[in-house]
């Protein structure tokens, strides 16, 4: 695991061969480095795939990157590291070639639209993969000497087929004693705008403590979905950690978290989650933590979390519905309503609907819990319209907001009769005009058809997916 193992050196005829002449439609990748394209090894080399990556002649990064990024991949080896299968330079060409991760980078599934939200025990999953990943660097381990990465952000951890973190490009990586609790080297200032520290761009003194920054702008990531830096929040707020640190100081930390993962989170976790990023980004070099103890601190998060759900789910398959009475005024007349137009008759007078535990919300209340049905709350089309996340009165708790196309049998009377452990609990309506809005409880792991898909199902243990089955049935 941490022994020095060599690269296979390919010739530029193989690289074009794999790549189909370095053919755009397999380009899976680009930066300022130049391309990466997928590629599959010949059946001699048992049709491996493979992640290429060719440097441009006009990108920043030169031989001096290429070559510290073989150099340290050579002598690394990690289960949260990718692993560098071999390189090509020949005849001016500069490429890399790697194991290839399916699941792209953390940055893709963090920042573009077209990607499905991670759910909060993935990116807690993550978190810990990528520190393990950097702590054994720091360590020293197998090197006797602690590599400083120089360049942590999102798009540098690379997730594998089972979602893995995997810490990658090593070309801005420096060597350094670790005989010293915090030792530095003399560089110039490189790496990435947003989770550069301040403290190295104003003294060149790179330390382990830089990367230690650069993680806690990860975490900060994680929790919010937010950029490193986006300037469509204005100066103020544009730069992710001033937010955040914002967000702390003003005890704010709701804010703070992703609209898909919101209600997820145990308060715990997450108070303890933004205090791990928050000491991270600290101004003072020592105040920052070791990323041997980030990873125990987040370690024992994800079991604390781990706890929290397993309690949630053994009060019942309703997860949040013992909070809804805080949250709801409920009608308790019994006398019923079944049908749409008795609905309709009744608009005017709430007090005669008579729905048992529903309640009747207004359009305004459903715009606000929606945040006025705007696209981050969105989950998707079904065939009777359009559905959408929301929050109770700006609340932790979570529902769903179904929009009606057409509601021709539409039946409150039967709805509100439905009452099992394994059934959905409906919660309430909104009739605003010819439009009806159905309200239920937001079931935070998703629909089983979307996991069944996303390959989550088979990582559970045969008792659970027994119990989903029973359930269902």
């Amino acid at each position: 695991m941490t022994s020095s193992h060599p690269c296979r050196l390919f010739s530029l005829k193989d690289i074009k061969s794999v790549t189909n002449n370095f053919d755009d439609e397999l380009v899976i990748g680009e930066g300022g480095f130049g391309k990466v394209y997928k590629g599959q090894m010949s059946s001699e080399d048992d049709g491996h795939v493979v992640a290429i990556k060719r440097l441009d002649s006009m990108s920043d990064q030169g031989e001096l990157e290429f070559r510290a990024e073989i150099d340290m991949l050579s002598k690394l080896r990690h289960c949260h590291l990718v692993s560098l299968i071999g390189y090509c330079h020949e005849k001016k060409e500069m490429i890399l070639v790697y194991d290839f991760m399916p699941n792209g980078t953390l940055y893709q599934h963090l920042h573009k639209a077209d990607s499905a939200p991670l759910s909060w025990l993935r990116r807690l999953k993550i978190a810990i993969g990528a520190a393990r990943g950097l702590d054994y660097l720091h360590t020293g381990v197998g090197t006797q000497h602690g590599v400083i990465h120089r360049d942590v952000k999102s798009s540098n951890i690379l997730l594998d087929e089972s979602w893995a973190a995997m810490i990658s490009d090593f070309g801005l990586s420096k060597i350094g004693p670790t005989n010293q609790l915090i030792s530095y080297v003399d560089a110039s200032v490189k790496g990435t705008f947003g989770y550069l520290d301040p403290e190295y761009f104003y003294t060149r003194k790179l330390t382990r403590k830089t990367d230690v920054y650069a993680f806690g702008v990860v975490l900060f990531e994680l929790i919010s979905g937010r950029l490193p830096v986006d300037e469509r929040y204005g100066e103020d707020q544009c730069s992710l950690v001033r937010w955040a640190q914002k967000c702390v100081k003003e005890r704010k930390l709701d804010q703070m978290v992703d609209f898909s993962i919101k209600g997820t989170i145990s308060p715990k976790c997450l108070k303890r989650f933004i205090h791990i990023a928050h000491r991270c980004v600290h101004s003072v070099l020592k105040e920052r933590p070791t990323m041997t103890e980030v990873v125990a601190s987040l370690q024992a998060l994800l079991e604390l979390q781990e706890k929290s759900n397993q309690s949630s789910e053994s009060s019942g398959i309703m997860g949040l519905t013992w909070k809804l009475p805080k949250y709801f005024s409920l009608n308790s007349d019994q006398s019923g309503s079944s049908s749409l137009k008795r609905l309709e008759n009744n608009m005017n007078q709430p007090e005669e609907l008579a729905t048992r535990d529903v309640k009747k919300f207004t359009y305004d209340e459903l715009k606000l819990s929606t945040r006025n049905f705007v696209n981050d709350t969105f989950l998707g089309d079904a065939i009777y319209g359009k559905v959408y996340k929301g929050w109770v009165d700006n609340s932790e708790l979570p529902i769903t907001v179904k929009k009606l196309n057409r509601y021709t049998h539409f039946d409150l009377g039967m709805l509100q009769e439905f009452h099992h452990p394994n059934l959905v609990k409906f919660i309430g309506y909104c009739l605003e005009g010819k439009q009806l809005f159905l309200v239920y409880e937001f079931m935070r792991k998703g629909n089983f058809e979307d996991l069944l898909r996303s390959g989550d199902v088979a990582e559970l243990p045969l008792v659970t997916k027994v119990k989903i089955i029973v359930g269902i049935a």
